[in-house]
């Protein structure tokens, strides 16, 4: 037996998408060790929370097959994507599992890094709050580090790069 399909959005709901989307993002995926070896999930939901503790937060939809993963991981890292990773980023937004043919390294806590990022944060879970359809999850950040380059960004449903201005 088939699940029914989920109800058309309203006309509030696809508003509120379209007013979102004018709101510009950088572009993340997020990578955890699950039962079945690492998990990876792609993230424009990224933002920063506190300096003091250094906390971060990041927002999974309940719906993705890899929520349990994600709301359930004691830690996990965070990639802020260069404009080179448009790729990579497709690849982590359909499937959590498809790390062929990326070289993977790990944090002391054992997560998944993807290889040339532009900054990448290690965290350790500090707290999971209700977010709706999605749930917020907030970081503790152990370790943040960068590189050069320009970022990947997401607007109106596009993926594109940063023009620069004077």
């Amino acid at each position: 037996m088939s699940a029914a399909p989920s109800p058309a959005p309203s006309p509030a709901a696809l508003a509120l998408r379209e007013a979102l989307g004018r709101y510009a993002t950088g572009v993340t995926i997020v990578t955890t060790q699950g039962p079945q070896g690492p998990v990876g999930i792609t993230a424009n939901s990224f933002t920063s929370l506190s300096l003091d503790p250094p906390l971060v937060l990041w927002c999974p939809a309940r719906s993705s097959s890899r929520f349990a993963a994600f709301s359930g991981a004691a830690h996990y890292a965070i990639h802020v994507l260069g404009s080179d990773q448009l790729e990579l980023c497709r690849r982590f937004a359909r499937s959590g599992a498809d790390f062929d043919g990326v070289p993977l390294d790990a944090t002391p806590e054992g997560q998944p890094l993807l290889p040339g990022c532009l900054a990448r944060f290690d965290c350790r879970a500090h707290a999971v709050h209700e977010g709706g359809d999605h749930a917020i999850l907030v970081g503790e950040v152990l370790r943040a580090v960068t590189t050069t380059g320009d970022p990947l960004l997401f607007w109106g449903g596009r993926y594109g790069d940063f023009l620069h201005h004077r």
